[in-house]
């Protein structure tokens, strides 16, 4: 089954928690702390696969999770990393968070990191001060980084055959190369594109059979609307116009409705290079309806050709093969390009936000802090307020009119706010 959508969630590792230890030996009475750091979290990938052609796994299993990293313990010894985990995917696959695209994975063994793990909580040894040379505080280890995203997979192709139902794109697929595509005689035989390495001489490009379009394509009407986003990565279109007609229009009419569709989807759609090809010249009165085409169309080429008799297919392939040295493949303007001054992105540290019950602080920095604290420990809990003292959380809570008792709100954990500190 073809499936060139599907929603998932990744879960980069977690980091191990710290280790809280001291030297327990025979004859040294005051054994030093010696508990070792977390592992770190396995981080997650993609990587494209030209092997892989749907994204149907996907939607079987739409939950991804690394590795996480161990726990630290005695003896300074760290835990282990977490294993990465490295999900392969079609190439053409593009990536999207919240209707933002991260990535866009085009060639085979091409890599994009979608997800970090987290760092391994710090064991007491790495909090031996001269002034606190045993302490009783280990760090637990840092969440992984959680994911939503959207794949959609755009078909990458040299051409695209594109044209009204039943104009003959899969039995000119399955003429020109070793695809067999299910061919009937009824509307929308092609359910899903399907691709095939046409050659011609030395030379070999890849086809893509797009599923018919009809007129309102670009809004949902047939099946055109799911797959007007696969052309948009081929090289050059043909456009296969039967000569009977379709849907008591004229070859013409035909040809007219399907550019008008693609203008309305996409202006850099209807900029590509197109072929007009009239197919079923096996019919009588093909002749005729092919001078009509031609004198209508007088500024792109017309051939014509028969799947059937092979009549213009050697014709056909070589015009294919002389345009595409002349154009390049095609260039996504969204795909993200990294910027030297697009990488530094400076952002508050945390916010405050009053809610009904009492105040909640959100950031990046402070929910680390909060999820990497072991409230268990007392030194562990006072750290934790004095780094939040230190980023200016406790006046930054009483300009936002924050009072003695009132409740404060970190992730899932509430505080009980006091001028001078927080408790739980």
């Amino acid at each position: 089954m073809f499936i060139d959508k599907a929603h998932i969630i990744v879960q980069a590792g977690s980091g191990g928690d710290g280790c809280l230890s001291f030297r327990r030996e025979k004859y040294i009475p005051f054994g030093g702390p010696n508990g070792g750091n977390g592992g770190p979290g396995g981080d997650v990938f993609f990587v494209a696969d030209q092997n892989i052609t749907t994204l149907l796994d996907f939607i079987n299993h739409p939950h991804f999770k690394a590795e996480n990293g161990t726990a630290g313990s005695g003896w300074d010894k760290a835990g282990k990393s977490g294993q990465d985990l490295k999900i392969l995917v079609p190439c053409g696959t593009v990536i999207f968070r919240e209707g933002k695209m991260l990535g866009d994975l085009r060639k085979d063994k091409e890599v994009l990191l979608i997800a970090n793990g987290g760092r391994g909580g710090r064991g007491n040894a790495s909090f031996k001060t001269s002034r606190n040379n045993a302490p009783r505080i280990a760090e637990k280890g840092e969440p992984g980084e959680t994911v939503p995203l959207d794949l959609e997979l755009k078909l990458i192709a040299d051409v695209g055959l594109i044209g009204c139902p039943n104009a003959g794109k899969s039995t000119l697929l399955s003429r020109i190369s070793a695809a067999r595509p299910k061919i009937a005689d009824y509307p929308f035989t092609t359910l899903s594109p399907n691709l095939g390495v046409a050659q011609f001489k030395e030379k070999s490009f890849v086809v893509a059979d797009i599923p018919g379009l009809i007129e309102g394509a670009h809004l949902g009407k047939g099946l055109g609307l799911e797959f007007l986003r696969h052309v948009e990565r081929t090289r050059m279109l043909v456009h296969l116009v039967d000569v009977s007609g379709y849907d008591g229009k004229t070859p013409l009419e035909n040809v007219r409705a399907i550019q008008k569709e693609m203008c309305h989807y996409s202006q850099k759609l209807a900029k590509k290079s197109v072929v007009v090809v009239m197919t079923k010249m096996d019919l009588t009165g093909a002749e005729e309806e092919v001078k009509k085409l031609k004198k209508a169309l007088k500024s792109k080429e017309v051939l014509s050709v028969s799947a059937v008799s092979g009549h213009g297919i050697q014709e056909f392939l070589a015009l294919v093969v002389k345009k595409l040295k002349t154009i390049k493949e095609p260039v996504d303007e969204e795909i993200p390009k990294e910027s030297a001054v697009g990488r530094f992105i400076f952002e508050d540290e945390f916010a405050i936000e009053k809610e009904e019950n009492g105040f909640r602080v959100k950031g990046k920095k402070v929910e680390r802090l909060f999820a990497m604290t072991n409230f268990k420990q007392d030194e562990a809990v006072s750290r934790f307020q004095n780094i939040l003292k230190k980023m200016g959380v406790e006046k930054a809570l009483e300009k936002k009119g924050c009072q003695a008792g009132d409740l404060v709100y970190i992730r899932d954990m509430e505080f009980n706010y006091s001028p001078k500190t927080f408790s739980n």
